[in-house]
């Protein structure tokens, strides 16, 4: 049992657990819109995506599920996202053998100051935060399609309800058949949607700092600012690209007045950051904004929270490192900080391992489909980031497409705080060192 509990072992487990449950749960019968129930790989793939937040499917969510089977995938990106948004404090809880989660709540993995008490008081938190911004944002979107698309008010609060809960738990699932592209005009749709998905890619411990230390951002923690930072210069640098990319295409922002231009290319500069929705057709995307979209799904968002990717700080921890190098300094620092050696070598297997991984499922799709390498890259690096977008290919993948995708999905959802909890509590100082030597680079 003790083998079981071990950090590395138990949130894997813990998610292949939902997994399974949940798999049973949409096999059944009922919770199939038409006769009969679902194919396993159906259900096994959806469950996936939705205790994953990826939001990549196989089948129309909302022609394809029943209201009870809709349901069932709300529950299950719900439970997915509040899980990684506690994954890190269990882990913390773990590894520090029972101490105060202010002295190790996020280990090595997460290095932001939370001052907050125990377990239980941690985890009351993240349940108030996901509980009102899914509620405040439930609720503009109940209003705006009541009284601005005249639905019943059973209809627009449901409506409200799952598009919230996706939003802010990066599940990227709709149940409109084609997203939030219904709604690419309006901007009491897609802002809300928007800033749900940013505010959670920030991570639970940089949302604690900023809640209690938001008018003093000089005593926030190096893990605050650099994923704060780092989220407003890719989200500027998403938003500038797709706009002159996707300025003149017929298919996407061509038709649109500058103001539809403006919000749809802000609200895309933000889905690569694992939420999934779209108000564009990503299939009509041109080769330059897949490209940018390979990278902003690549990052991802900030650690600890629902988004996916290598994160926010991994990969601008990364650029410090290679930036310190080119001028010549010995340490590689920011804002009167120095990382530490162990911090890089972490940040450093965390890519690799992530490119190999990218790098093999786009192999194994290449081999058995006919489809192109942009699209099956887009695929695969959506797939592994839990991002959920797609341009299209989704359903056509056979069932082993499908099965690989599955494995990024879970992979990519729980492999890189594994990964970095693992190479955290796996440190061991030896009592010898071998002689050095240089080996020749570049």
């Amino acid at each position: 049992m003790s083998g079981i509990r071990h950090p590395t072992r138990l949130v894997p487990i813990v998610f292949l657990v939902a997994i399974l449950v949940g798999t049973l749960i949409l096999a059944l019968p009922v919770a199939r819109a038409g006769p009969g129930a679902a194919p396993l790989i159906t259900a096994l793939f959806t469950a996936t995506s939705a205790v994953a937040v990826t939001g990549l499917v196989t089948v129309d969510t909302a022609t394809y599920w029943s209201p009870f089977g809709q349901v069932v995938i709300l529950a299950l990106f719900q439970i997915g996202g509040f899980g990684i948004m506690t994954a890190a404090t269990l882990l913390g809880l773990v590894a520090g053998r029972g101490l105060r989660l202010s002295n190790r709540l996020l280990t090595q993995t997460e290095r932001s100051r939370l001052e907050t008490g125990d377990t239980v008081g941690v985890l009351k938190l993240v349940f108030a935060v996901t509980l009102i911004v899914e509620a405040v944002v439930a609720a503009i979107l109940t209003l705006r399609l009541r009284f601005g698309y005249d639905q019943s008010w059973g209809e627009a609060l449901w409506s409200g309800v799952f598009h919230a809960v996706s939003a802010f738990n990066n599940a990227g699932f709709s149940i409109y058949s084609d997203s939030l592209m219904g709604y690419q005009a309006d901007a009491l749709i897609l802002m809300p949607v928007m800033i749900a998905v940013i505010i959670t890619a920030l991570g639970f411990p940089v949302m604690q700092e900023l809640r209690m230390r938001a008018r003093s951002p000089r005593t926030w923690s190096l893990h605050s600012k650099i994923t704060v930072l780092g989220t407003i210069v890719l989200l500027l640098v998403g938003f500038i690209a797709i706009l002159l990319a996707e300025w003149g295409n017929p298919d996407t922002l061509g038709p649109m007045d500058m103001g539809g231009k403006l919000l749809n290319a802000a609200f895309h500069s933000a889905m690569p950051r694992t939420a999934g929705f779209n108000s564009l057709d990503v299939g009509s995307f041109r080769i330059e904004t897949l490209s940018i979209n390979y990278l902003l799904m690549f990052i991802g968002g900030g650690s600890a929270g629902t988004a996916g990717g290598i994160k926010v700080t991994t990969f601008f921890l990364l650029g410090i490192v290679v930036w310190s190098e080119i001028r010549g300094r010995q340490d590689a620092a920011i804002f009167g900080r120095r990382i530490g050696s162990h911090v890089e070598r972490q940040a450093l297997t965390v890519v690799l391992l992530a490119v190999a991984l990218i790098g093999i499922g786009t192999l194994i799709l290449l081999s058995i489909t006919p489809l192109p390498l942009s699209d099956v890259m887009f695929e695969t690096i959506s797939a592994f980031s839990t991002v959920g977008l797609s341009t299209g290919i989704t359903a056509d993948l056979p069932p082993a497409g499908q099965l690989v995708l599955i494995v990024l999905m879970y992979v990519g959802r729980v492999g890189t705080i594994t990964v970095a909890t693992a190479l955290a509590l796996g440190g061991k100082r030896k009592p010898y060192r071998y002689p050095e030597e240089t080996p020749i680079v570049g």
